[in-house]
């Protein structure tokens, strides 16, 4: 079965030794980040360094002159990641024999929000969460079809894996978070989800809902999660809260923005690329979910990409979801955490791939060889190598 590890750049560049180190892991390919949100993250095998702090979203790569004369544009990085760090570092994995494909984080960027806050979600109380840049403004519309198609097409790349592609919401892993004083559930991260800036105001109305009174009905719906009584269970607790009439009327909204725009997103991406070049979403097959894993309906997205990248964490169950649903010739990648201090499980690795493939993975992806310790490695090593 082919094998998939996420890398950095950072991973690779100035360390001679990692490209031979990934590819003895057992890999086939390398989905490695050539665009990608702010970041702290630990390089433990690094000759230079061991700590990179990537301080804002950005690109990893120079910037073409497709975004002259636009307010949104990428923003390129700093000293953690500088010139064509992502190109230097795919030169030195396809160099070890691994196939390179890029690893593309769309709407999730804080300084965006920061310096231009009305692209941001903004929710019923009138919070805004600079982090998600809200996906039903025309103007970060385009911001992401652009950065899909230049990021994901790389010199070299065999394919791509977009993230983040949809709503993302109030889950978010911010710096110091002291969010979860109160858990809010299903329910709670939703309605905590939705957007009331003017572009969502002007979807709602054209669900037939008036968007003040709306704001309301979700303020008011969202009393008993602050009491500590958030109802379980997943969208039937969305509709317990707000009422089924205006819980269908916000999502039939949320989903058809999200829907159009992962259309746009990989028709752009399919007509910059090369024949044969493989395009996947990082997906929840939970329309109504939000974050990295992007909500989905499973027949649409594999109807449209060439299939999809499911978070498998937790267990492979929602694997079933596209399964059903899948297209002839559709990639089911099951992504499973390997480092063992981010609640991996490497040691059970074998076992877990065994699983997902009974519910019809035809991949495995492995977050992430650059985070992971030497032993985690090993393991990895261990169960690809009785995985043949």
């Amino acid at each position: 079965m082919k094998s998939s590890a996420f890398v950095y750049p950072w991973d690779v560049n100035g360390d001679p030794e990692a490209a031979g180190r990934i590819a003895g892991l057992g890999v086939q390919q390398v989905t490695l980040a050539s665009a990608y949100h702010s970041t702290r993250a630990l390089t433990p095998r690094h000759p230079r360094h061991r700590i990179v702090t990537a301080s804002h979203a950005a690109v990893l790569y120079p910037v073409d002159e497709r975004w002259e004369g636009r307010r949104l544009w990428p923003y390129t990085a700093g000293d953690w990641a500088p010139g064509d760090a992502y190109g230097a570092a795919a030169d030195a994995l396809a160099g070890a024999g691994l196939d390179v494909h890029t690893w593309v984080v769309l709407a999730h960027n804080s300084r965006m929000g920061e310096e231009f806050p009305e692209t941001s979600v903004v929710n019923a109380y009138g919070d805004r969460y600079p982090w998600a840049p809200c996906i039903a403004q025309p103007e970060t519309r385009a911001y992401l079809v652009t950065l899909a198609a230049e990021a994901a097409v790389r010199p070299g790349a065999g394919g791509t894996e977009l993230e983040s592609l949809g709503w993302y919401g109030l889950a978010h892993l911010h710096a110091h978070d002291k969010t979860a004083g109160v858990a809010l559930g299903d329910a709670g991260q939703y309605l905590m989800s939705l957007c009331f800036c003017p572009s969502c105001r002007d979807g709602y109305a054209q669900q037939g809902l008036d968007p003040q009174e709306l704001a309301v009905s979700v303020r008011r719906a969202l009393e008993p999660v602050w009491r500590g009584e958030a109802p379980a269970g997943g969208w039937e607790a969305v509709e317990k809260l707000l009422g089924s009439e205006l819980a269908t009327a916000t999502r039939a909204w949320r989903d058809s923005v999200a829907r159009s725009l992962q259309t746009e997103a990989v028709t752009a991406v399919r007509a910059a690329a090369p024949e044969g070049f493989r395009i996947l979403l990082h997906a929840d097959p939970v329309s109504y979910h939000c974050g990295a894993n992007a909500g989905v309906d499973p027949g649409h997205i594999l109807s449209v990409a060439d299939g999809v990248v499911v978070p498998c964490a937790g267990g492979p169950g929602l694997l079933t979801h596209f399964a059903d649903r899948g297209v002839e010739g559709s990639v089911l990648a099951a992504n499973f955490t390997v480092v063992s201090g981010m609640g991996g499980r490497p040691a059970e690795l074998g076992a877990d791939v065994a699983r997902a493939i009974e519910l019809g993975a035809t991949e495995v992806r492995l977050y992430h060889a650059g985070l992971a310790s030497d032993e985690d490695l090993s393991l990895v090593t261990q169960a690809l190598t009785r995985l043949g």
